[in-house]
């Protein structure tokens, strides 16, 4: 017989790794999205270009060493040439003014801007069509 404790600590696993898969499978289908938007960009003969990281709250960028295609005006998010998936927001800093940031690649979402304001959130879906029509 198992106690209260043990049950309530199991159901807590069982549900940790249920929202595990359910975003493993969110990022798989984001990533052939964002496969499927690329292979339009080039089929259309978009080229890449560099990317600048944009720091919060200001009209100033930093260099990256990528290279790749914006999915927001506001240059806020990018996917790389190899499908990777950016977000460009850095905070202010005297080193990569002069030496340029790294940015780490993120799990692409299935909406962007969950949990942003009214208005701000987007399937990516959407947002992908949005940027190739424009």
């Amino acid at each position: 017989m198992t106690s209260w404790r043990e049950e309530r600590r199991q159901a807590a696993v069982e549900h940790a790794a249920a929202l595990e898969r359910r975003k493993a499978s969110e990022t798989a289908q984001a990533r052939q999205l964002l496969t499927d938007f690329i292979a339009t960009l080039k089929e259309r003969g978009v080229e890449p270009e560099p990317l600048r990281a944009q720091v919060v709250g200001t009209n100033t960028s930093y260099r990256t060493d990528l290279t790749g295609w914006y999915l927001r005006r506001n240059r806020s998010l990018a996917v790389d040439v190899e499908g990777n998936f950016y977000i460009l927001g850095v905070p202010a800093s005297l080193k990569a003014r002069v030496a340029g940031v790294r940015v780490a690649p993120s799990d692409p979402p299935l909406i962007v801007g969950q949990g942003a304001r009214d208005g701000e959130s987007l399937p990516l879906a959407e947002l992908l069509r949005l940027r190739l029509e424009s």
